[in-house]
């Protein structure tokens, strides 16, 4: 692919300056740029290592002297990340998977897939599941009974999306992503210890042991339009309504939904994130890394909670958490600043032991 420095201005709605016509077939960081790239230099730290790389055209941000950095055209960007977004929507190759579908895949007669599908070697289309227009279905997929997939679709290789999901427009996928498998739910004949514990915050009470029951999954999973999961994320079906992700949510990589999770518009979940069954999630609520929810709590709109926090209880719209248990991001960091002074207020702790301990020489 080629593009010439205008059309990419152009496609960012950004200004541009020196020779607009140079063409440019990829991007790279700046002191590794070769002379058909554009150097990614959108702050003024990256100014020195220009000089290492040959791009002669680059992003820079507003104001930049680029004639100094021996640029022959330069675009200037105000917001870095979204300039990004865009630079990298136009040149991304894809992964080059094949038009039509791949006779070495399985497609039940009874599917529908609309124009421009593409399905790939060793992928598995069940009965009466109905895929929309230009979406592409990689290698080794499986998508079972009933599934309802919407247009534009970006499926990678070595997915599985159970029967009866429902997943609407511009559904994107990594590696190794499996929708609509059983929710883990069991119960026992009698009262278990763990519900006693549950109760009790302690006591297993005098609960024997037990075999555990499967409680099935009639549910399925809902998503919404363009809704991205990561590489090796999993999402469970309801146990009796769906399992249900918003419009707009991204899930990055190993990131789990429990069954009956109901995830809102727009949210971000970072890796390893886990939640668990029947959690209420509102609409923009971020959770960075290896965050984790008990069940049947909510987190309202807007949430933010800081990587590593465990939320073990109901959260209003719009808190900044961090922590386990999960509090207030202030309260947080002044409960770690005290606990970074326990050494020393416990050792003069006993040097006011041993002082007050001493009987007085003079009585």
């Amino acid at each position: 692919m080629r593009f010439t420095v205008q059309q990419i201005a152009q496609s960012l709605g950004a200004e541009v300056a020196g020779d607009v016509a140079l063409e440019i077939t990829g991007a790279n960081e700046p002191a590794l740029a070769g002379a058909d790239d554009l150097a990614l230099a959108m702050a003024p730290k990256y100014a020195e290592s220009l000089a290492q790389g040959q791009a002669r055209a680059a992003l820079v941000w507003d104001g930049a002297d680029w004639q100094s950095m021996g640029l022959k055209a330069a675009i200037f960007v105000s917001r870095p990340r979204m300039a990004m977004a865009g630079v990298t929507s136009m040149m991304d190759p894809g992964q080059s998977f094949g038009p039509g579908r791949h006779p070495m895949s399985a497609i039940d007669p009874t599917a529908v897939l609309g124009e421009n599908v593409s399905v790939g070697p060793f992928t598995v289309i069940g009965p009466r599941t109905r895929i929309g227009a230009n979406s592409i279905i990689g290698p080794n997929c499986v998508i079972g009974a009933d599934v309802v997939i919407g247009v534009d679709a970006l499926m990678r290789d070595s997915n599985s999306i159970g029967a009866r999901v429902r997943i609407g427009d511009r559904f994107r996928t990594q590696p190794g992503a499996r929708i609509g498998g059983d929710g883990f739910s069991f119960v026992t004949p009698e009262v278990s210890g763990a519900e006693n514990v549950r109760k009790t915050l302690g006591d297993q009470g005098d609960a024997k042991a037990q075999s555990w029951l499967r409680i099935h999954s009639l549910g399925a999973v809902l998503i919404g339009d363009d809704v991205e999961i990561g590489t090796n994320c999993t999402i469970d079906n309801g146990t009796i309504r769906d399992t249900e992700i918003g419009d707009g949510t991204k899930l990055d990589n190993q990131v789990h939904i429990g069954h009956n999770t109901r995830i809102g518009k727009d949210c971000l979940l970072c890796g390893q994130c886990g939640i668990s069954g029947s959690v209420e999630i509102g609409n923009n609520v971020v959770l960075g890394g290896q965050c984790g929810a008990v069940d049947n709590i909510f987190i309202g709109d807007g949430v933010i909670a800081a990587g590593g926090s465990k939320i073990l209880s109901n959260v209003p719209a719009g808190r900044v958490l961090m922590g386990y248990p999960a509090v207030k991001m202030e309260l947080h960091t002044d409960m770690y600043k005290a606990q970074r002074r326990l050494p020393r207020v416990m050792r003069d702790i006993e040097a006011l032991k041993k002082a007050v301990s001493k009987p007085d020489a003079k009585s």
